[in-house]
């Protein structure tokens, strides 16, 4: 485990505010790359996060993910000394990062206006369900609400059966990678005019970003997309295919030349010579034709039967993965993204490696998820209180530190 700061953004200090998932993993994302963050938790409880899903020694596994490389600092945001914590800690940051409601920063006196006139070059995330203006700025939205609201959860389904989600917080997840490009950007700006900005992410946009061609094939043909399982509309062949032992192999074979070879393997000679099908546009109009002809094929052979034949023919497929799988596979082995940490009581958990890499500077996992308020005197002491300053906020519950902090 490297302890020192490193990484691209060694040096780039965050303070992070909110909690559960979109605001934290942006600021985890920049932690993995050596910024230092700095994560704000309110007294008692800490991060709900703490407690969500399998708890291991009473706190959940998930928390060793979303929070490593971060320090934290127990603080209750609804007090004043707190609140001016705050604007003291952000007169030094580079970044700010929040996911309250929009209005809750500029009650507690710590909104963009505030703090920029403190620290003109202080760059402000703001990740909210609907953004900061707009009709639904003050509605509450999580990330399934807005799933549903950019237009994903439509798509997710059999077609006639309920939509169903994902399967994670895709939404959050989106949200917080759009915010960390509009840091990124808004650092890059800063190096040329000296001045930080706002970024207003909301969530149900960050989903409507990604939904490729939605809106303009609504816009030029009136089409509304529907949900479609396991296919691809408009591309094709692309779909999962049930084998022989049950599973299914998922088979992408809509290039013009990939789907001859892909024809070939199956036996279907005569359709890799049809010249209807040599374009995208001529197998979509028979897809029912070719599906049923791959899945004639591999409705004969085990899953892995099909995909050693179709990588032997160099033919885009694979298996719908297991956690057990992805655990065990070679591949995510060798690219290091099964990474290892050792727990306070000394057991190892595994952890998901680092996204993106990069060859000069890679990312690190420096040190293991604070415990509630690990860091809370630490910080205090950083920004100038004293010994005594610091104990007098502990007695009246503003902030707290770890369980094993002795009064000074």
């Amino acid at each position: 485990m490297d302890t020192a700061a490193s990484g691209p953004l060694a040096g780039l200090k965050v303070l992070e505010l909110g909690q559960l998932i979109a605001g934290p993993f942006a600021a985890r994302t920049l932690a993995d790359f050596g910024a230092e963050v700095i994560k704000i938790e309110p007294p008692g409880a800490g991060d709900p996060l703490r407690k969500w899903r399998l708890l291991r020694e009473g706190t959940s596994v998930w928390w060793q993910v979303q929070s490593r490389n971060k320090r934290s600092l127990s603080l209750d945001l609804r007090d004043p000394q707190a609140q001016d914590i705050v604007r003291r800690l952000a007169d030094e940051a580079d970044v700010l990062i929040e996911n309250f409601r929009p209005g809750a920063m500029e009650a507690w006196g710590l909104g963009p206006e505030v703090l920029a006139a403190r620290n003109p070059r202080l760059i402000m995330l703001r990740v909210s369900g609907y953004g900061q203006d707009g009709p639904y700025r003050d509605k509450p939205g999580f990330g399934v609400v807005a799933e549903a609201m950019g237009g994903l959860r439509h798509l997710t389904a059999e077609p006639g059966r309920v939509p169903v989600r994902v399967g994670v917080s895709i939404g959050d997840t989106l949200a917080a990678l759009h915010g960390v490009i509009g840091i990124l950007m808004a650092l890059h700006e800063r190096a040329r005019s000296g001045l930080g900005q706002v970024i207003d992410v909301a969530l149900y946009e960050a989903v409507f970003n990604c939904m490729e061609s939605l809106l303009p094939e609504y816009s030029a043909f009136g089409a509304v997309r529907e949900p479609a399982g396991s296919a691809l509309p408009g591309i094709a062949p692309s779909n999962a295919y049930r084998c022989a032992d049950g599973g299914y192999a998922l088979i992408a074979g809509n290039g013009d030349s990939i789907f001859r070879r892909l024809m070939a393997t199956i036996g279907r000679d005569d359709l890799a010579a049809d010249p209807a099908l040599a374009g995208n546009a001529g197998r979509v109009a028979r897809v029912a034709e070719i599906d049923a002809a791959i899945g004639a094929w591999s409705a004969q052979r085990s899953v892995t039967d099909v995909l050693a034949a179709l990588d032997a023919a160099a033919v885009p497929a694979g298996r719908i993965y297991t956690i057990a799988d992805i655990a065990a596979d070679p591949h995510y082995q060798a690219r290091g993204m099964i990474g290892s940490l050792t727990l306070a009581d000394g057991s190892a958990l595994s952890v998901p490696g680092i996204v993106p890499k990069l060859s000069r500077t890679p990312g690190a996992h420096r040190h293991n998820a604070p415990t509630l308020g690990q860091d809370t005197d630490a910080v205090l002491r950083e920004i100038g209180l004293s010994a005594a300053q610091i104990q007098a906020l502990h007695d009246k519950g503003i902030v707290t530190a770890n369980p094993e902090r002795t009064p000074e």
